[in-house]
């Protein structure tokens, strides 16, 4: 459990860094080679720990010490009733929970990695959105802004 919920809170400070840095790059600003390498370097790290590494901490975690096996039932045909049909009408066992909620992880990861690099590409979009509403300084210095 403890390597589970540590990778993911791994995961999670690392897509957290992203539109931290966002805020604070310039936009339009050149990229060094070094810089590009690092981004790079990182990427493939955050892609590598939340597709890789906590996926595969669950399924140790489930299989090992959880016993989430095949024979071990969750849900079995004809356990309730509703109007004379049993509900469900097939048999889940703790394996297939387990693959469901690997599923679960991935689609997490994967939203978050879309809306990161959305995030990423529409920072310079607020920045515009900032200026447009600032007009030029008053006679006494102060700025004046437009009323939304």
């Amino acid at each position: 459990m403890v390597a589970f919920v540590a990778s993911f809170l791994v995961a999670i400070l690392c897509l957290a860094a992203v539109p931290l840095y966002g805020r604070h790059r310039p936009i339009g600003a050149p990229l060094s080679w070094g810089e590009a390498i690092v981004a790079a370097t990182f990427a493939f790290f955050v892609m590598f720990w939340a597709y890789g590494v906590v996926p595969n901490q669950w399924l140790q975690w489930a299989n090992n010490e959880l016993q989430w096996t095949p024979t071990k039932i969750f849900l079995h045909e004809g356990q309730w009733e509703v109007l004379g049909a049993p509900l469900p009408m097939f048999e889940i066992n703790y394996e297939k929970l387990r693959d469901l909620i690997v599923v679960g992880i991935y689609g997490f990861f994967l939203t978050m990695h879309v809306a990161m690099w959305a995030i990423w590409n529409n920072r310079g979009k607020q920045a515009e959105k900032r200026a447009q509403r600032e007009l030029a300084p008053s006679t006494y210095g102060r700025p004046l802004v437009k009323q939304a």
